[in-house]
């Protein structure tokens, strides 16, 4: 696993053979490391401390051998991203699932397979008909009911999906992939959301587009693979009769605090709800046309009256992982300088977090575990 590791950890860094051996100041030759990449040597201890100090990584990531690789990833079409931003999100993943899998396996959790039923095994997505319609067979085995969904995020979380932040770039909102791991240990399945990606409706969306790539890994040849994902996240978030029911379906026109209402209802931007109104033949597709001609010409790249944080609908933020940690830490499961590192925040906010705001300055997190 280390030659692995410290392959992806240089092209992370965008280094050659010949870069690492002038960062690490000459204390190895390039061949050296090509044997170290290559399995056939392994360095010694302080050659390994200065690997990982040249290459700005932690000896748990290049060590460590919880997971194999990752399966499935796939940037999107025109994403503009190199080779190198590529290894940078592989190791970010691989980093922070196996953070995950290390608390989990602190607190003695069993992992939790995501079930999606048989809809992962049905024949390619033929049509939007389609894809609409798998939406509505997830709901339903999922137990959703029709109503708007609170926190897509806590979702996919309580259905067993690990959620993700990392630094994704700069036209990537979100990834999904199978992350493999060692021996017979099952593979996760990750859905992956930019640190960056700020804007609710947005993040909404991104989690559930990222789900349809679970749900529905295959489409027919002759379909645009992202529209069909763009459907079925509409038809999940925004399911028809519940809006039908909201609005009436015979509609030729809306008001624009209509518009508003509905967004921060299903928690979708105002763009993705015109749309949604076309698929569902509520608003003719000369309408949504005209729309964006003009009172909704801005609304592609400037969210009318975004949703504030404290929101119903706002709460996106992967916690799991979080609460996770700060219960072994609680449990004297895990040390304090070990839940920082975990978390990667300061030492002090985790007490603080730890102790609360009264806490006072003499409270101090004793009698952890080494």
């Amino acid at each position: 696993m280390f030659p692995q590791r410290l392959r992806l950890a240089r092209k992370r860094a965008g280094l050659s053979l010949r870069d690492l051996a002038e960062r690490m100041g000459g204390e190895v030759t390039h061949q050296a490391i090509k044997k170290y990449e290559d399995g056939v040597m392994y360095p010694s201890s302080r050659v390994l401390v200065s690997l990982g100090q040249a290459l700005d990584v932690s000896l748990d990531f290049l060590m460590s051998s919880q997971v194999e690789g990752l399966a499935g990833v796939e940037f999107r079409q025109h994403s503009g991203t190199t080779k190198q931003d590529r290894a940078r999100v592989e190791a970010a993943v691989i980093d922070a699932v196996e953070r995950y899998l290390e608390v989990e396996g602190v607190l003695g959790l069993n992992e939790d397979q995501v079930d999606l039923g048989s809809l992962r095994e049905h024949d390619p997505v033929a049509s939007m008909e389609d894809a609409e319609a798998r939406a509505g067979v997830l709901r339903d085995y999922w137990g959703l009911g029709g109503d708007p969904i609170p926190s897509v995020t806590a979702l996919l979380e309580e259905k067993g999906f690990k959620v993700v932040e990392v630094d994704l770039p700069e036209h990537v909102a979100g990834l999904t992939c199978t992350v493999e791991r060692e021996g017979e240990a099952h593979p996760l399945s990750v859905i992956i959301i930019s640190r960056h990606n700020h804007n609710v409706e947005h993040r909404r969306f991104t989690l559930t587009h990222e789900l349809a790539h679970a749900v529905m890994p295959r489409v027919a040849a002759e379909m645009k693979k992202e529209h069909v994902m763009h459907r079925f996240a509409g038809a999940f978030l925004v399911p028809a009769k519940h809006v039908r029911d909201e609005v009436g379906d015979d509609r030729r026109a809306f008001a624009y605090r209509e518009i508003i209402r509905l967004k921060q209802l299903y928690g979708v931007s105002a763009a993705s709800l015109l749309m949604r109104l076309r698929d569902l033949n509520m608003l003719s597709p000369e309408a949504v046309t005209n729309a964006f001609r003009t009172y909704a010409r801005r609304w592609r790249t400037e969210e009318p009256e975004p949703m504030a944080l404290g929101e119903r609908p706002s709460f996106e933020q992967p916690m799991r992982f979080e609460q996770l940690v700060y219960r072994a830490l609680a449990e004297r499961m895990i040390s304090l300088p070990r839940a920082a590192e975990l978390l990667n925040c300061p030492l002090q906010h985790v007490e603080l977090e730890v102790r609360g705001p009264d806490g006072g300055r003499a409270a101090r997190y004793e009698d952890h575990p080494e």
